[in-house]
């Protein structure tokens, strides 16, 4: 392989991380300028300080995601390993922030549509999915090729939060099936690129990408059930 031909491979391997961390933070901002980035403007709610720490964490994951795409391709692994621990410490707030302010939003009856316990499958499920994909990320750090991919999918798998409060009447109306589906085809698209850029159908994509999608129906089929009433109920009192 020649100079140039190696240039092209890295650059289009790179082009995955590049694009998904910037398609990933355009969602989160369409999904949550009215009630969050934007507030101000749209003249919606005040927000309780919770909302605004969980609002926070979740910009600095995204942004720090972004910043480290940006450092791999620029060559800077030594400050990329320096901002791990960060990022680390930032996804145990991610958890722990994101699962109280879900229960306590289901707690308040806020919800993007759905009846709010029903809802709370959503978020809760998202926070199951975001620590099973940093933890093998962060588990896998030193295989760089699993690393990767793992946190892109930490951050493509919890989308559908952001997903559902797209002012969109089609959204609105599909619910569930809709921010769960779109989701999925972001999830099959990273490892249909990256398929065709490598060659072959990477293991942390079939794997990490079957985990999500299957959490979604199992969400769909678990949520408004009696057994997640009673749960959901329950863990909001």
């Amino acid at each position: 392989m020649t100079t140039d031909s190696r240039a092209t491979a890295l650059a289009s391997r790179h082009g995955l991380y590049t694009f998904g961390a910037w398609a990933i933070v355009g969602l989160v901002l369409l999904g949550f300028a009215k009630t969050y980035y934007l507030k101000v403007a749209f003249g919606t709610p005040t927000l309780p300080p919770l909302l605004h720490l969980h609002g926070l964490i979740m910009s600095l994951w995204f942004g720090l995601f972004v910043v480290q795409t940006r450092l791999v391709a620029v060559r800077r692994l030594d400050l990329h390993r320096q901002l791990g621990m960060l990022g680390a410490f930032l996804a145990v707030a991610v958890l722990v922030v994101g699962t109280v302010t879900a229960i306590n939003a289901a707690h308040s009856g806020r919800s993007p549509g759905p009846p709010p316990l029903i809802f709370l499958v959503v978020p809760l499920g998202d926070m199951v999915v975001f620590g099973t994909m940093v933890g093998a990320g962060l588990g896998l750090r030193a295989r760089g090729d699993y690393h990767k991919r793992f946190m892109l999918l930490s951050c493509v798998g919890i989308l559908a939060a952001a997903i559902a409060r797209i002012p969109l009447d089609a959204i609105a109306k599909a619910g569930p099936l809709a921010y769960f589906g779109l989701t999925d085809l972001a999830v099959i698209g990273c490892a249909i690129y990256d398929r065709r850029h490598t060659g072959r159908l990477h293991p942390a994509f079939l794997w990490g990408g079957l985990f999500i999608i299957l959490s979604h129906w199992l969400r769909l089929a678990l949520a408004g059930t009696g057994l997640w009433m009673t749960f959901a109920t329950w863990v909001t009192r």
